[in-house]
């Protein structure tokens, strides 16, 4: 009579399946089976041999194991080797070769990085909160939009868990700020520049809503990115310009004695060429030329103060950023 044969129920949120038989007193295999002791001399060259075999490595627990200097390149493939949902907590991954290694939704919550290659690795949606990251290699490395935490933050705030989503949204701090010191410190500066933007706007989202604090940092966000956008600062001005421009347009301007402004009874040529000589003036003010051919009156006089201090100051920002960002 033959022996009925029991496979593996991991089942990840993707719908992969693994087909391995089950351990003795298990609904799981020897790598999914989190009740298992991996902790053997020999757990390295095993954990090769099954993944080089196309075994099914998603979602493996590899909890607290020892993988230094563990070999996980799939050489001549353009895809690396599958580790999607792995529990990898604690894992001693020291020295360990990752290259092009997907860890999508994977634990590697205080995992031991140091020295290790991560180059071109995918960590999208993993957890990376108190990682070692000492000499690690992380070019090019394919962190995602969002930290799990972010989302998982975003989940409890919207169920109304503020506690709990201030808790993520620390973590999610954490991370951003321990992998921007480790980015710096590899000389990978646009890495670091995107990773402060992401760390400041976590800190800004833990401040109360309608705070002035908050109101505050989003102004500087959208500004200047934290200082790491300066194309930001150029849009900003280009819209300021613009708006400046419509309001010389109806509040009017001096002109060899003459007050300009929009008259609907007058022909839209006529009305539009009054609007590219306020644009003139307006980029003019901005950067606190002022020319003096065109001069302000009554209402347009306020308009004009605060944009030649805007001006003035939007330009020496633009100036220290851009400086910023070339000298790196």
């Amino acid at each position: 009579m033959n022996k009925k044969i029991s496979l593996c129920q991991y089942d990840d949120p993707d719908g992969f399946k693994c087909t391995d038989e089950t351990t003795k007193h298990s609904h799981f295999c020897y790598w999914h089976d989190k009740s298992v002791d991996k902790s053997g001399p020999n757990i390295k060259e095993a954990l090769i041999e099954f993944t080089r075999s196309g075994g099914m490595t998603r979602g493996i627990c590899l909890k607290g194991v020892d993988l230094s200097k563990i070999d996980l390149v799939n050489h001549y493939h353009k895809t690396g080797f599958d580790f999607s949902y792995a529990d990898l907590y604690r894992a001693n991954l020291s020295g360990a070769h990752l290259f092009n290694i997907n860890l999508h939704n994977a634990s590697l919550m205080k995992a031991d990085l140091r020295y290790a290659n991560l180059n071109c690795a995918n960590v999208q949606n993993a957890n990376l909160l108190g990682i070692k990251w000492k000499g690690c290699k992380i070019e090019n490395l394919i962190v995602g939009k969002r930290l799990s935490q972010e989302n998982k933050a975003r989940t409890n705030y919207k169920e109304g868990n503020e506690k709990e989503s201030k808790d993520y949204l620390e973590q999610a701090e954490e991370i951003y700020r321990d992998l921007r010191k480790h980015a710096e410190h590899e000389g990978i500066f646009t890495m670091s520049g995107d990773l402060i933007q992401r760390e400041l706007t976590m800190r800004r989202l833990q401040m109360p809503r309608f705070s002035f604090k908050r109101f505050n940092s989003k102004l500087v966000d959208l500004f200047c990115g934290y200082g790491e956008a300066p194309i930001r600062i150029v849009g900003t001005s280009i819209l300021l310009i613009l708006i400046c421009a419509m309001l010389y347009t109806f509040t009017g301007l001096n002109y060899q004695g003459n007050i300009l402004a929009y008259d609907p009874a007058k022909s839209i040529g006529e009305n539009f060429s009054l609007f590219l000589s306020c644009l003139y003036y307006s980029v003019v003010t901005f950067t606190t030329l002022g020319y003096g051919d065109f001069t302000p009156v009554v209402i347009s006089r306020a308009i004009a103060a605060i944009e030649a201090f805007t001006g003035s100051f939007t330009i020496a920002l633009f100036v220290v950023v851009f400086v910023k960002k070339m000298t790196r």
